[in-house]
């Protein structure tokens, strides 16, 4: 839903051309500019405003991706339980680096992913 509603409301920032989707399971990139080439990622949340920390996914993956050449921007989008958007941040990419990103506790043994290992963004 909120993927849906990101590409058909939103612009890229950078040139203001519409934004186009990847292909789903893409690490860290949601949508891109088909003008510009920015690429976007974006975290949405049922909640009503942007906390000082997001939870993310696999730690050294987005490590790596924030370290590539073409690293991306990110929008952070919060909707009601009712599904109405409350906020929509964007936060360009030259604000994330690596020592933003904290590395979660790997998963217990008993878990199905045992020993894998996320992180959070940190915005405080």
């Amino acid at each position: 839903m909120t993927e849906t509603w990101t590409r058909e409301h939103i612009f890229c920032p950078n040139c203001g051309s519409p934004i186009s989707e990847y292909e789903n399971n893409r690490a860290v990139a949601d949508f891109y500019c088909p003008n510009c080439g920015e690429q976007f990622e974006l975290k949405s949340a049922k909640k009503n405003t942007v906390g000082n920390k997001i939870v993310d996914g696999a730690y050294k993956t987005m490590i790596a991706r924030l370290r590539e050449a073409q690293n991306p921007n990110f929008y952070f989008l919060n909707y009601t339980p009712n599904y109405e958007i409350k906020n929509f941040i964007v936060i360009p990419k030259h604000f994330f680096t690596p020592n933003i990103i904290q590395e979660r506790s790997p998963l217990p043994k008993t878990a199905r992913r045992a020993g894998w290992i996320g992180c959070n963004i940190s915005l405080a």
